[in-house]
């Protein structure tokens, strides 16, 4: 991959973090980079995710406790930028 790219798909993180979660730093985006890939794998392959969960059981855990992290700060958000009545 080009450095360009790179570069540019780094960006789109940073913005998609942002905009998920409402703030964007560097942990959180690789955060964000890891729900979404393991969301990612866990839909179009589900044998793929089961079998790595099986595999690794103690990074499931981990998953687990990311992707709440990952919801929570999500729904703080949306709760603090949602349009008052």
């Amino acid at each position: 991959m080009d450095e360009k790219l790179k570069q540019q798909l780094d960006g789109l993180l940073e913005k998609y973090t942002e905009l998920l979660l409402g703030v964007e730093d560097e942990a959180l985006k690789e955060k964000v980079q890891a729900w979404a890939l393991y969301t990612h794998i866990s839909k179009s392959m589900p044998p793929l995710a089961k079998h790595w969960n099986e595999q690794y059981p103690e990074a499931k855990e981990k998953m687990k406790e990311l992707v709440s992290e990952i919801q929570a700060l999500n729904q703080e958000h949306r709760k603090n930028n949602s349009p008052k009545s």
